[in-house]
């Protein structure tokens, strides 16, 4: 369902993420977790795109099956570094005949290894770019759906690793609205002020699309410990570190406890009018099916508000 639609028709969307398995014991395990998470009805699910497309493959592959399986509605993800205007292009005829509704652009990053890959030779060298050639692709008529593709961008509440100047954050995220996006998807946050005064910023910089805020829920020490990496300027509450310190060796209870906090951020997110949650799940589904559950949602019930 086009983006459109979605945020006319719900106060509130709730989405998950998954990303592309590399192997077949990988892709089984995936494959179950998302037949875990089916009855909980989101409105959309994301597919990953691995650093400078790595995972291009395996990504159409995930989506194109999560499609044809018709359980639900899958968004893939669209990088533009190391792709030419051709690749993009052939991935979004390929997405458009299958009837995929909605992408999320993103400028993306080279594969580990490349950090000194030359951005010129890319065909769109910023997001704002990628979404503007999307838009275009969607006037030539090509998608079944009329409006062709809702098109979401990333969000940053903690501020973009890339770009430590926040008021020039907020130009470049207002020039990816400015060229046609629909809606924006943050990344994972563990205060809920940071994603409040982000909301914030965006009204006063004139961006009025919705917002989906991206959690996270911590499920190890040694997750957390990942996250920090992967999310380079991740802030952990002290309030969130002194009950994983309490939780001590118990994996269990680290566990619970990260549970626990992105339940409460969701219950606070959705008393304060979000306009969707967005789930990571790391191809797992106990932790947002324990999250549903906490909120007073059951399988098969459609998340409401």
């Amino acid at each position: 369902m086009h983006f459109a639609d979605l945020f006319a028709q719900h106060p509130a969307t709730f989405s998950f993420e998954f990303f592309p398995p590399r192997d077949e014991a990988g892709s089984e395990d995936l494959y179950r977790s998302i037949n875990e998470l089916v009855p909980l009805r989101p409105h959309f699910v994301s597919v990953t795109y691995g650093a400078g497309g790595t995972t291009s493959d395996l990504t159409h592959k995930l989506v194109l099956r999560i499609k044809d399986e018709g359980n639900l509605d899958p968004m893939p993800h669209l990088t533009s570094v190391c792709h030419g205007e051709d690749h993009i292009r052939d991935m979004l005829e390929g997405y458009a005949q299958r009837g995929v509704s909605n992408v999320l652009a993103l400028r993306g990053d080279p594969p580990r290894g490349m950090d000194d890959y030359d951005r010129t030779k890319d065909a769109f060298q910023y997001a704002g770019e990628l979404v503007a050639y999307i838009k275009k692709f969607n006037e030539q008529g090509m998608h079944p759906d009329t409006r062709g593709f809702g098109i979401a961008v990333a969000g940053f509440p903690e501020g973009h690793p890339a770009t430590p100047n926040r008021l020039l954050e907020m130009d470049y995220l207002k020039a990816k609205v400015d060229e046609g996006a629909d809606c924006i998807v943050t990344q994972m946050f563990f205060d809920n002020r940071d994603f409040y005064d982000f909301r914030y910023r965006c009204e006063l910089a004139g961006i009025d699309v919705p917002i989906i805020a991206g959690l996270m829920p911590i499920q190890s020490a040694k997750g957390m410990r990942k996250m920090a990496e992967l999310a380079a300027g991740a802030r952990f509450p002290a309030s969130l570190l002194r009950a994983i310190r309490r939780a001590g060796d118990n994996a269990d209870a680290v566990r619970r406890v990260g549970i626990h906090w992105a339940t409460e951020q969701a219950r606070d997110l959705l008393d304060n009018e979000v306009n969707g949650i967005h789930f990571y799940t790391l191809n797992k589904s106990t932790a947002t099916r324990e999250i549903y559950k906490n909120l007073g949602v059951s399988d098969s019930t459609e998340m409401v508000i």
